[in-house]
Protein backbone atom coordinates (compact mmCIF):
# COMPACT_ATOMS: atom_id res chain seq x y z
CA UNK A 1 0.00 0.00 0.00
CA UNK A 2 1.45 3.39 -0.98
CA UNK A 3 1.79 5.94 1.82
CA UNK A 4 -1.06 8.15 0.61
CA UNK A 5 -3.50 5.24 0.63
CA UNK A 6 -2.24 4.09 4.03
CA UNK A 7 -2.77 7.50 5.61
CA UNK A 8 -6.13 8.10 3.94
CA UNK A 9 -7.38 4.74 5.18
CA UNK A 10 -6.33 5.66 8.72
CA UNK A 11 -7.99 9.08 8.74
CA UNK A 12 -11.06 8.34 6.59
CA UNK A 13 -13.60 7.73 9.40
CA UNK A 14 -12.62 10.97 11.14
CA UNK A 15 -12.42 12.83 7.85
CA UNK A 16 -15.91 11.65 6.91
CA UNK A 17 -17.25 12.94 10.24
CA UNK A 18 -15.55 16.25 9.61
CA UNK A 19 -17.00 16.68 6.13
CA UNK A 20 -20.48 15.86 7.45
CA UNK A 21 -20.15 17.94 10.61
CA UNK A 22 -23.42 19.56 11.74
CA UNK A 23 -21.64 22.92 11.98
CA UNK A 24 -22.05 23.45 8.23
CA UNK A 25 -25.80 23.03 8.36
CA UNK A 26 -26.08 25.47 11.27
CA UNK A 27 -24.49 28.37 9.40
CA UNK A 28 -27.72 30.23 8.63
CA UNK A 29 -26.88 33.88 9.18
CA UNK A 30 -24.14 36.46 8.83
CA UNK A 31 -23.79 36.41 12.62
CA UNK A 32 -23.10 32.66 12.48
CA UNK A 33 -20.36 33.17 9.88
CA UNK A 34 -18.81 35.90 12.02
CA UNK A 35 -18.59 33.52 14.99
CA UNK A 36 -17.07 30.86 12.74
CA UNK A 37 -14.44 33.25 11.41
CA UNK A 38 -13.44 34.45 14.89
CA UNK A 39 -12.21 30.94 15.75
CA UNK A 40 -11.24 29.68 12.29
CA UNK A 41 -8.79 32.58 11.94
CA UNK A 42 -6.48 30.76 14.35
CA UNK A 43 -6.39 27.70 12.08
CA UNK A 44 -5.53 29.95 9.13
CA UNK A 45 -2.74 31.55 11.15
CA UNK A 46 -1.17 28.46 12.74
CA UNK A 47 -1.11 26.66 9.38
CA UNK A 48 1.80 28.94 8.50
CA UNK A 49 3.82 27.72 11.48
CA UNK A 50 3.58 24.15 10.19
CA UNK A 51 4.67 25.38 6.78
CA UNK A 52 7.57 27.43 8.13
CA UNK A 53 8.76 24.53 10.28
CA UNK A 54 8.92 22.43 7.12
CA UNK A 55 10.73 25.15 5.21
CA UNK A 56 13.25 25.48 8.05
CA UNK A 57 13.90 21.73 8.14
CA UNK A 58 13.94 21.10 4.41
CA UNK A 59 15.76 24.16 3.05
CA UNK A 60 18.54 26.46 4.19
CA UNK A 61 17.23 29.60 5.91
CA UNK A 62 20.52 30.64 7.53
CA UNK A 63 23.46 32.75 6.38
CA UNK A 64 25.84 31.75 4.92
CA UNK A 65 23.73 29.51 2.72
CA UNK A 66 24.58 25.85 2.20
CA UNK A 67 22.63 23.24 0.21
CA UNK A 68 20.29 21.24 2.42
CA UNK A 69 18.46 17.99 1.77
CA UNK A 70 16.77 16.76 -1.36
CA UNK A 71 16.36 19.24 -4.23
CA UNK A 72 12.93 17.89 -5.14
CA UNK A 73 11.69 18.37 -1.56
CA UNK A 74 13.19 21.89 -1.50
CA UNK A 75 11.33 22.75 -4.66
CA UNK A 76 8.04 21.40 -3.35
CA UNK A 77 8.10 23.24 -0.03
CA UNK A 78 9.28 26.51 -1.56
CA UNK A 79 6.48 26.42 -4.12
CA UNK A 80 3.90 26.01 -1.36
CA UNK A 81 5.47 28.84 0.67
CA UNK A 82 5.36 31.13 -2.34
CA UNK A 83 1.66 30.46 -2.86
CA UNK A 84 0.68 30.79 0.80
CA UNK A 85 2.67 33.96 1.46
CA UNK A 86 2.01 35.76 -1.81
CA UNK A 87 -1.15 34.52 -3.52
CA UNK A 88 -3.52 36.59 -5.66
CA UNK A 89 -6.15 38.81 -4.04
CA UNK A 90 -9.52 39.62 -5.65
CA UNK A 91 -8.02 42.68 -7.38
CA UNK A 92 -5.04 40.78 -8.79
CA UNK A 93 -2.49 42.00 -6.26
CA UNK A 94 -0.30 39.88 -4.00
CA UNK A 95 -1.39 38.86 -0.51
CA UNK A 96 -0.80 36.09 2.00
CA UNK A 97 -3.69 33.77 2.76
CA UNK A 98 -3.64 34.99 6.37
CA UNK A 99 -3.88 38.65 5.40
CA UNK A 100 -6.61 37.76 2.92
CA UNK A 101 -8.53 36.12 5.74
CA UNK A 102 -8.13 39.19 7.95
CA UNK A 103 -9.47 41.31 5.10
CA UNK A 104 -12.43 38.94 4.83
CA UNK A 105 -13.05 39.28 8.56
CA UNK A 106 -13.08 43.07 8.37
CA UNK A 107 -15.51 43.02 5.45
CA UNK A 108 -17.81 40.61 7.27
CA UNK A 109 -17.67 42.52 10.54
CA UNK A 110 -16.19 39.51 12.36
CA UNK A 111 -14.26 40.07 15.58
CA UNK A 112 -10.57 39.93 14.72
CA UNK A 113 -9.16 41.33 17.96
CA UNK A 114 -7.97 37.99 19.45
CA UNK A 115 -6.05 36.80 16.39
CA UNK A 116 -4.58 40.25 15.75
CA UNK A 117 -3.45 40.58 19.36
CA UNK A 118 -1.78 37.16 19.31
CA UNK A 119 0.08 37.90 16.08
CA UNK A 120 1.12 41.39 17.23
CA UNK A 121 2.30 40.17 20.63
CA UNK A 122 4.42 37.41 19.13
CA UNK A 123 5.87 39.87 16.60
CA UNK A 124 6.84 42.02 19.58
CA UNK A 125 8.67 39.18 21.30
CA UNK A 126 6.00 37.77 23.61
CA UNK A 127 6.01 33.99 24.04
CA UNK A 128 3.17 32.18 22.29
CA UNK A 129 1.52 30.82 25.44
CA UNK A 130 1.50 34.25 27.08
CA UNK A 131 0.22 35.95 23.93
CA UNK A 132 -2.59 33.43 23.63
CA UNK A 133 -3.57 33.78 27.27
CA UNK A 134 -3.63 37.58 27.11
CA UNK A 135 -5.72 37.65 23.92
CA UNK A 136 -8.32 35.30 25.43
CA UNK A 137 -9.59 33.70 22.19
CA UNK A 138 -12.48 31.21 22.14
CA UNK A 139 -11.36 28.15 24.17
CA UNK A 140 -11.69 25.70 21.26
CA UNK A 141 -9.51 27.94 19.09
CA UNK A 142 -6.93 28.21 21.86
CA UNK A 143 -6.77 24.43 22.27
CA UNK A 144 -6.52 23.88 18.52
CA UNK A 145 -3.73 26.35 17.90
CA UNK A 146 -1.83 25.17 20.99
CA UNK A 147 -1.85 21.63 19.61
CA UNK A 148 -0.67 22.91 16.23
CA UNK A 149 2.18 24.96 17.67
CA UNK A 150 3.24 22.06 19.90
CA UNK A 151 3.56 19.86 16.83
CA UNK A 152 5.29 22.59 14.83
CA UNK A 153 7.87 23.08 17.58
CA UNK A 154 8.42 19.51 18.81
CA UNK A 155 7.18 17.08 16.16
CA UNK A 156 9.36 15.13 13.77
CA UNK A 157 9.62 16.53 10.27
CA UNK A 158 7.60 13.75 8.65
CA UNK A 159 4.93 14.09 11.35
CA UNK A 160 4.63 17.82 10.69
CA UNK A 161 4.45 17.14 6.95
CA UNK A 162 1.67 14.59 7.39
CA UNK A 163 -0.38 16.89 9.63
CA UNK A 164 0.17 19.74 7.19
CA UNK A 165 -0.86 17.60 4.23
CA UNK A 166 -3.75 15.53 5.54
CA UNK A 167 -4.98 17.63 8.45
CA UNK A 168 -5.65 20.68 6.27
CA UNK A 169 -6.22 19.24 2.79
CA UNK A 170 -9.62 19.13 1.09
CA UNK A 171 -11.60 19.62 4.29
CA UNK A 172 -14.07 22.32 3.19
CA UNK A 173 -17.14 20.62 1.75
CA UNK A 174 -19.02 22.09 -1.20
CA UNK A 175 -22.07 22.42 1.05
CA UNK A 176 -20.32 25.02 3.21
CA UNK A 177 -19.19 26.99 0.18
CA UNK A 178 -22.77 27.05 -1.11
CA UNK A 179 -23.99 28.36 2.26
CA UNK A 180 -21.43 31.18 2.10
CA UNK A 181 -22.38 31.97 -1.49
CA UNK A 182 -26.06 32.22 -0.52
CA UNK A 183 -25.34 34.40 2.49
CA UNK A 184 -23.04 36.54 0.36
CA UNK A 185 -25.97 37.21 -1.99
CA UNK A 186 -28.18 38.09 0.98
CA UNK A 187 -25.57 40.48 2.44
CA UNK A 188 -23.93 42.29 -0.51
CA UNK A 189 -20.30 43.20 0.09
CA UNK A 190 -20.06 41.47 3.47
CA UNK A 191 -18.89 38.00 2.47
CA UNK A 192 -17.44 38.52 -1.00
CA UNK A 193 -13.84 38.35 0.23
CA UNK A 194 -14.57 35.33 2.44
CA UNK A 195 -16.20 33.55 -0.48
CA UNK A 196 -13.14 34.35 -2.61
CA UNK A 197 -10.87 33.02 0.15
CA UNK A 198 -12.77 29.73 0.32
CA UNK A 199 -12.87 29.32 -3.45
CA UNK A 200 -9.16 30.11 -3.71
CA UNK A 201 -8.37 27.76 -0.82
CA UNK A 202 -10.21 24.91 -2.51
CA UNK A 203 -8.57 25.64 -5.86
CA UNK A 204 -5.00 25.95 -4.60
CA UNK A 205 -4.72 23.92 -1.38
CA UNK A 206 -7.12 21.18 -2.40
CA UNK A 207 -5.63 20.91 -5.88
CA UNK A 208 -2.05 21.70 -6.86
CA UNK A 209 -0.69 22.31 -3.37
CA UNK A 210 -2.38 19.16 -2.08
CA UNK A 211 -0.60 17.04 -4.67
CA UNK A 212 2.73 18.73 -3.93
CA UNK A 213 2.32 18.16 -0.19
CA UNK A 214 1.49 14.47 -0.69
CA UNK A 215 4.65 14.00 -2.75
CA UNK A 216 6.69 15.81 -0.11
CA UNK A 217 5.31 13.65 2.71
CA UNK A 218 6.00 10.48 0.75
CA UNK A 219 9.59 11.54 0.07
CA UNK A 220 10.16 12.32 3.75
CA UNK A 221 8.85 8.93 4.88
CA UNK A 222 10.57 6.98 2.13
CA UNK A 223 10.29 3.23 2.67
CA UNK A 224 10.55 3.45 6.46
CA UNK A 225 7.49 1.74 8.03
CA UNK A 226 8.08 3.48 11.36
CA UNK A 227 7.96 6.90 9.74
CA UNK A 228 4.87 5.88 7.79
CA UNK A 229 3.09 4.87 10.99
CA UNK A 230 4.12 8.06 12.79
CA UNK A 231 2.93 10.11 9.83
CA UNK A 232 -0.44 8.36 9.85
CA UNK A 233 -0.84 8.99 13.59
CA UNK A 234 0.03 12.67 13.17
CA UNK A 235 -2.43 13.04 10.31
CA UNK A 236 -5.22 11.45 12.34
CA UNK A 237 -4.47 13.67 15.35
CA UNK A 238 -4.68 16.73 13.11
CA UNK A 239 -8.08 15.75 11.71
CA UNK A 240 -9.38 14.95 15.19
CA UNK A 241 -8.16 18.35 16.41
CA UNK A 242 -10.13 20.00 13.60
CA UNK A 243 -13.20 18.02 14.64
CA UNK A 244 -12.82 19.34 18.18
CA UNK A 245 -12.48 22.89 16.84
CA UNK A 246 -15.68 22.49 14.81
CA UNK A 247 -17.44 21.10 17.91
CA UNK A 248 -16.36 24.16 19.86
CA UNK A 249 -17.57 26.60 17.21
CA UNK A 250 -20.88 24.77 16.96
CA UNK A 251 -21.34 25.08 20.72
CA UNK A 252 -20.79 28.85 20.43
CA UNK A 253 -23.55 29.32 17.85
CA UNK A 254 -26.92 30.46 19.20
CA UNK A 255 -29.54 27.74 19.46
CA UNK A 256 -31.93 27.93 16.52
CA UNK A 257 -35.43 29.05 17.44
Amino acid sequence: MVLHDQIRARIEPARARLLAHPLYGRMRSLADVRLFMRSHAFAVWDFMSLLKRLQRDLTCVTVPWVPVGDAEVRYLINEIVCGEESDIDPEGGRISHFDLYLRAMRAAGAEDRPIREVAAAIAGGTAFAEALRDANPPPAAARFTTATLTLACAGKTHEVAAAFTYGREDLIPEMFLEVVRRLSSDHPGKLDVFRYYLERHIEVDGGHHGEIARRMTALLCGADPRKAEEAAQAALAAVEARLALWDGILADLPVAA
